[in-house]
């Protein structure tokens, strides 16, 4: 009898474990205020990429010393972007080439690997990175760049489900870190270089079903579908032809390739749009919406409720995907951007009214400002690419050198916000380009353009620079100059630290009111992923992927030229202040591998 009693209370005892190592709705919403775990990108789902954590502070940061560094291994390096989620002891990491880890978060141990298998022709259009993985229940999904999405389980690392987003020979491909909505998991597309057409989808987190679609180009259908997967059209988004001229929509690009954020409060997912495709804009008279803006879409129904376009008509590559991170000024809840075109947004995100809008890097020649009023740009004409038709063989317009370049005052590498010190941290580049436009036809799967550019840096001594920047007033409190773009996303904490990485391979900290660095470590390669934080044993820990790559060796022109000394990299590093922080302790390093 007694015995029996015993394995009655162990087997409760474990399901009672068990079911609190679910991942639930209710903790992904507590992410803001929450210090044990990171369970999504952007540390919480607005985006924000703060953690209230303060034991790693502006006074203790110097005794900040690594912990343990696990190598992704083999020849597969290339660009590590990753964001890693962390939950129940475990950390799950992607790598570049679709590769998911998982390690024990205290020693770096490899727990499992899941490496998908990839067929030749696929194309990404900026290096085989992976931005990340969402956790829900026991699953932990991600998507491919060949177009899937992946769900795995936590402990074994076995499949649970895999669904087809698109077709990778179209030109479609993903590398964004989905999201976790009301029970829904949310991804974009990649592939904006390709003609493909962008979209939102939301799928059912625990089986993979799909839920809604909505496209991000005018004139396409969105859909809802049933439990038995028949779809019900569900409206065109927008109105056909109304801002693009004969059939370029059905190729239009607004690829929604780097995910989004989402806001409980206001029921809102926010994704960034892509390029309107080809690049030239003398082709595709008009708006050409929803490219180059913020959409925002109501989770329950799959319905655009507003949307800001930042870039109409664009002429320069400037998508318009980077995040939109949703916060509280003057009682009201809002939105901040930096967009890729060099301005800062600030919108209401109930209703997407601009509320402010100002430059974040020092020289932009596309437009002279922003128009509070009518939200538009006041376009300097001169600083768009020449029609091609204009020229005397037709075959090349007048070029222009416009700034920023095309790889965007901020690109992919998110941004952070602290609701202690009400600012931004902005990971900005100051670059130019030279810009034409050329004729182009769309062909499936074949890059689809139109334009020919040269990236050129603006000044000698810096291109990157971290910018502390006022959302209310726009002003630029402070900032801290880097010679090569940055490329990293950053980190702030309730420390009044803020964390960031460098392709030159440091990992820095900086007091977050005054920008002075206050701390570093060379990582070994180019950082170009977002750190992270989290408690685990009464401990905080820091952690970063290191690995140069991504769009600037690929397209950087002659930046590219300027940093091809950075090498290659792969590895995760984690770090806390020792227990003892004696010399020999503080050198003690853990490096594990694959």
């Amino acid at each position: 009898m007694q015995l029996k009693l015993l394995t009655v209370l162990v087997s409760a005892a474990l399901a009672a474990t068990a079911s609190h190592a679910v991942v639930t709705d209710k903790m992904i919403d507590n992410e803001a205020t929450a210090t044990g775990d990171v369970l999504t990108w952007g540390l919480n789902t607005q985006g924000q990429r703060y953690s209230p954590l303060k034991q790693v502070n502006v006074t203790t940061v110097g005794k900040l010393a690594p912990v343990w560094a696990f190598s992704f291994g083999g020849e597969k390096q290339r660009g590590q972007e990753s964001q890693p989620v962390l939950h129940n002891g475990k950390m799950f990491v992607t790598a570049s080439y679709s590769r998911l880890f998982a390690l024990d978060a205290t020693t770096g141990q490899k727990l499992w690997k899941y490496e998908h298998r990839l067929p030749e022709g696929i194309m990404p259009c900026c290096d085989v990175v992976n931005r990340g993985a969402a956790l829900y229940g026991n699953l932990v999904i991600f998507a491919t760049l060949d177009a899937q999405l992946v769900a795995l389980d936590q402990d074994t690392g076995n499949v649970v489900w895999k669904e087809k987003i698109d077709d990778y020979k179209a030109g479609y491909s993903a590398t964004a870190a989905p999201i976790i909505a009301n029970g829904l998991i949310l991804t974009g597309v990649s592939g904006g270089e390709f003609g493909v057409v962008g979209r939102v989808e939301a799928r059912n987190a625990k089986t993979g079903q799909l839920v809604w679609t909505r496209p991000t180009v005018e004139g396409h259908m969105g859909y809802v579908y049933d439990s038995d997967g028949n779809a019900k059209e569900n409206g065109i988004s927008g109105t056909t032809n109304q801002s693009w001229p004969g059939d370029l929509w059905k190729t239009g690009g607004a690829a929604t390739w780097l995910g989004g954020t989402y806001d409980s409060k206001t029921g809102l997912a926010y994704f960034g749009t892509g390029n309107p495709a080809p690049w030239n804009s003398h082709l595709r008279q008009g708006d050409n919406l929803f490219s180059c803006a913020t959409v925002a879409i109501d989770v329950k129904t799959g319905q655009i409720k507003w949307h800001y376009q930042a870039t109409p008509n664009d002429s320069w590559d400037f998508d318009g995907v980077n995040e939109f991170v949703t916060f509280d000024l003057d009682g009201k809840r809002v939105g901040g951007k930096a967009d890729r075109n060099g301005f800062f947004y600030v919108n209401d995100a109930t209703t997407g009214k601009l509320i402010n809008a100002f430059p974040f890097v020092r020289k932009i020649t596309w437009a002279s400002s922003i128009d509070l009023k009518t939200g538009r740009p006041n376009f300097i004409a001169d600083n768009r690419p020449g029609d091609p038709t204009a020229s005397a063989e037709g075959k090349k317009g007048s070029p222009v050198f416009a700034a920023p370049g095309f790889l965007g005052g901020k690109n992919q590498m998110p941004m952070a916000y602290s609701p202690d010190t009400k600012m931004f941290y902005v990971p900005a580049n100051e670059w130019g380009m030279d810009i034409w436009n050329e004729p182009v036809a769309y062909k499936k799967g074949a890059a689809y353009l139109g334009a020919g550019f040269t990236i050129k840096p603006l000044n000698d001594d810096y291109i990157g620079a971290l910018r502390a920047v006022d959302p209310k007033t726009g002003r630029i409190v402070w900032e801290v100059k880097n010679g090569a773009p940055l490329w990293g996303g950053v980190l702030t904490t309730g420390g009044n630290l803020v964390f960031w990485g460098t392709p030159e391979g440091y990992l820095k900290a900086a007091d977050a009111k005054t920008g002075k660095v206050v701390w570093q470590f060379q990582t070994g390669s180019g950082v170009v992923a977002p750190p992270v934080t989290w408690q685990q044993g009464g401990e905080q820990y820091v952690s970063v992927v290191s690995g140069w790559g991504g769009a600037v060796p690929l397209w950087g022109g002659e930046v590219a030229k300027k940093v091809n000394l950075l090498e290659q990299g792969g590895m995760v590093w984690v770090f806390k202040i020792p227990k003892t922080t004696s010399a020999a302790s503080a050198a003690k390093t853990n490096v594990v591998g694959d």
